[in-house]
């Protein structure tokens, strides 16, 4: 199993929405800083985001685990094999992580 190399792209705060549903003052993701760097396998990362986590490990574990030389789906997503862009599940302020396999063994 390889490590997988999780860099947060974006922060993002859909204003319409935030306006409709969101609390006062709400603002962009407090967890997650754009440029942030993580590495995962099969387990969360130390410091990353529960929910955003939740959203992305089935794409953290199938690059872990070799998909690395292959693009996602049927070629028609992200264009470079080895490469995920995915967001977390939080609809007002999503976090936007491009995930990378790395040929950098796991600890496990």
């Amino acid at each position: 199993m390889k490590k997988v190399k999780i860099t947060v792209l974006k922060t993002t705060l859909d204003q319409e929405l935030a306006a409709e549903y969101g609390v006062p003052n709400l603002g962009i993701c407090p967890l997650m800083k754009t440029g942030q760097v993580f590495y995962g396998d099969y387990a969360k990362p130390e410091g990353f985001c529960d929910e955003a986590w939740k959203a992305i490990y089935q794409y953290v574990f199938a690059l872990a685990h070799g998909a690395g030389e292959a693009t996602f789906y049927y070629n028609d997503w992200v264009k470079k094999p080895g490469v995920a862009i995915c967001s977390c599940n939080d609809g007002l302020r999503p976090v936007i992580v491009k995930l990378e396999a790395t040929n950098e063994d796991s600890r496990y």
